[in-house]
C-alpha cells in the first residue's frame, strides 16, 4: 500500500474529467491537480516549448511526493512524453496509448476517427499508435482548434457548439468512423454535441477515462494502492488566477470544487 498522492496535470481545466473518473475508480486516492491556465492552450505551441511546459508541470508535481503521475492533456503527451519518460523515476503515462488501445478493441469496421487539437493532430501521435496495434485500421484525424475554447467558456451545449462540431465531424461521418477518440480532456462536455450529430452507433471514446483506468491497472498491479477505501482528499493548482476555477471546474469534474484552490508560479520549476 501506498498512502502518497497521484498527480494530474493538464494545459487549463479538461484534466479535470481525468481527475473525475480517477476519483471514481479510486476513491481512496489522494489528488494533486495542476492546469497550466496561464499557458494554455498547448496546442498551438511548438514542439520544444511544449516540451519545456511539461517538464515544469511535472517538477511541480513531484515536489509533492507523487507516487504516480498522468499527463491529462492530448498534445502534452503527443508531443513530449516521448521525450520526458527517461528522465524521472516516476511512473508517468499519458492519455494516448490508453485511448488508442480502446479504441482499437472497440471498432468494428476498421475506422477509427480522432478529434484533437492542432498539435495532437499534427504530432500523428494517435495514428501511429493505432497503426503499431493495428495496421489494417484507418484512421481519419481532424483537428477542432475552437473547441477548448468553447468549452472553457461554458458553451458546450449550444448552437455555436454544434454548428462547430457540424463541421470538424463532417469528415468523420462521410468515412463512416464507427469509433471517435476524444483526444482532448475537453471534449468529453461536448460529448452530447457530438452524439447528436454522429449518431447513438459511434462509440465516442472519452481519452482521460481511459487513462485513468490504465493508471489504476498499473497502481494495482504494482501495490501501490491507498489503503483507505474512500475519503480521497484533492489539492488544485492553477499558475493563473484562480478566480472563476471553482465554478467552471465543477462542470468538468461533475461536481462542486470547494476551497484547495491556489495559484503558483510555474517558471519557478
Amino acid at each position: 500500500m501506498d498512502n502518497r498522492p497521484i498527480g494530474i496535470f493538464d494545459s487549463g481545466l479538461g484534466g479535470l474529467t481525468c481527475v473525475r473518473e480517477v476519483m471514481r475508480i479510486m476513491p481512496g486516492e489522494d489528488i494533486i491537480y495542476f492546469g497550466d491556465t496561464g499557458r494554455v492552450p498547448y496546442g498551438t505551441r511548438s514542439s520544444a516549448t511544449i516540451v519545456k511546459y511539461v517538464r515544469q508541470d511535472i517538477n511541480f508535481l513531484r515536489s509533492f511526493d507523487i507516487k504516480f503521475i498522468i499527463i491529462a492533456c492530448g498534445t502534452a503527451s503527443s508531443a513530449a512524453l516521448p521525450h520526458i519518460t527517461t528522465e524521472y523515476d516516476t511512473d508517468i503515462i499519458g492519455v494516448v496509448d490508453p485511448a488508442s488501445k480502446r479504441a482499437v478493441n472497440a471498432t468494428k469496421n476498421g475506422r477509427i476517427g480522432v478529434l484533437g487539437t492542432s498539435g495532437t493532430i499534427k504530432s500523428g501521435k494517435y495514428k501511429k499508435t493505432i497503426g503499431n496495434l493495428n495496421p489494417e485500421i484507418e484512421v481519419i484525424s481532424n483537428a477542432c482548434p475552437m473547441f477548448v475554447p468553447v468549452v472553457e467558456n461554458g458553451y458546450s451545449d449550444t448552437e455555436i457548439a454544434r454548428i462547430l462540431a457540424e463541421e470538424y465531424l463532417e469528415v468523420m461521418v462521410k468515412n463512416r468512423v464507427d469509433t471517435i477518440i476524444l483526444g482532448c480532456t475537453h471534449y468529453p462536455l461536448l460529448k452530447n454535441t457530438i452524439r447528436s450529430i454522429v449518431g447513438s452507433g459511434v462509440t465516442l471514446i472519452d481519452s482521460g477515462a481511459a487513462a485513468a483506468e490504465e493508471a489504476f491497472r498499473i497502481i494495482k498491479k504494482d501495490g501501490l494502492l491507498n489503503a483507505r477505501k474512500d475519503g480521497g482528499h484533492a489539492k488544485y493548482y492553477v499558475s493563473d488566477t484562480v478566480h472563476g476555477f471553482e465554478e467552471l471546474g465543477s462542470l468538468f469534474l461533475s461536481k462542486k470544487i470547494v476551497g484547495d484552490v491556489a495559484k503558483i508560479d510555474i517558471e519557478k520549476y
